[in-house]
């Protein structure tokens, strides 16, 4: 399995072999270098650790960062050696991807926009009242019930995307052309599955 990390550039639409207009996404990824490799006898599970984006200024790295001065480090299950490098190259034109990220944050919202509630009705005394959620307790046993959809912070929350296949690749600039739409706003980190 291929894992690398990257950052969303933004979308843009090319041409396909048949010459059909497709929707992509632009995606910075790597090169990622593989700072650990955890065992089960000394971590109790096996993974790498990868790095992202070097730190390079010096008064931005803390005394705990020692030898892992990137600003990005994630864990998976996949085979390497500790100091080898991924990079886009690992992955192949027509290959399918699973990418994950976080999603936009659209702040506080309402019940209409956050669950769909149709809201109340335009006439007959509804002054004021057009997008309230309504009654939101019982007469019995006289509190608002657990899991109520209520108004509250929507967005940014961690989507992932299976199935979206790389149009291409471009190792020299560490580019990577994916059809379709993946989460986040522009400069998102995204972590790309193989």
């Amino acid at each position: 399995m291929n894992f690398i990390l990257g950052k969303k550039i933004g979308m843009s639409q090319m041409y396909d072999k048949d010459g059909k207009l497709t929707p992509v996404t632009l995606i910075v990824a790597g090169p990622c270098n593989i700072l650990q490799k955890k065992t089960k006898e000394t971590d109790g599970y096996e993974a790498l650790q990868i790095g992202y984006e070097k730190i390079e200024k010096k008064d931005k790295i803390g005394k705990s960062m020692k030898g892992k001065e990137y600003k990005y480090i994630k864990e998976e299950n996949i085979a390497g050696a500790v100091g080898d490098e991924i990079s886009v190259a690992s992955f192949k034109e027509g290959d399918k991807i699973k990418v994950s990220g976080m999603s936009k944050g659209k702040g506080f919202q309402g019940g209409v926009k956050k669950h769909g509630f149709h809201g109340r009705r335009a006439t007959h005394g509804v002054k004021h009242e057009h997008r309230t959620i309504g009654s939101v307790g019982t007469r019995f046993p006289q509190h608002v019930m657990k899991g109520r959809k209520m108004p509250g912070r929507m967005g940014y929350d961690r989507i992932s995307v299976k199935g979206l296949k790389i149009m291409k690749i471009e190792p020299e600039n560490n580019l990577m052309v994916i059809k379709g739409a993946v989460p986040g706003v522009k400069g998102a980190l995204l972590e790309i599955r193989g």
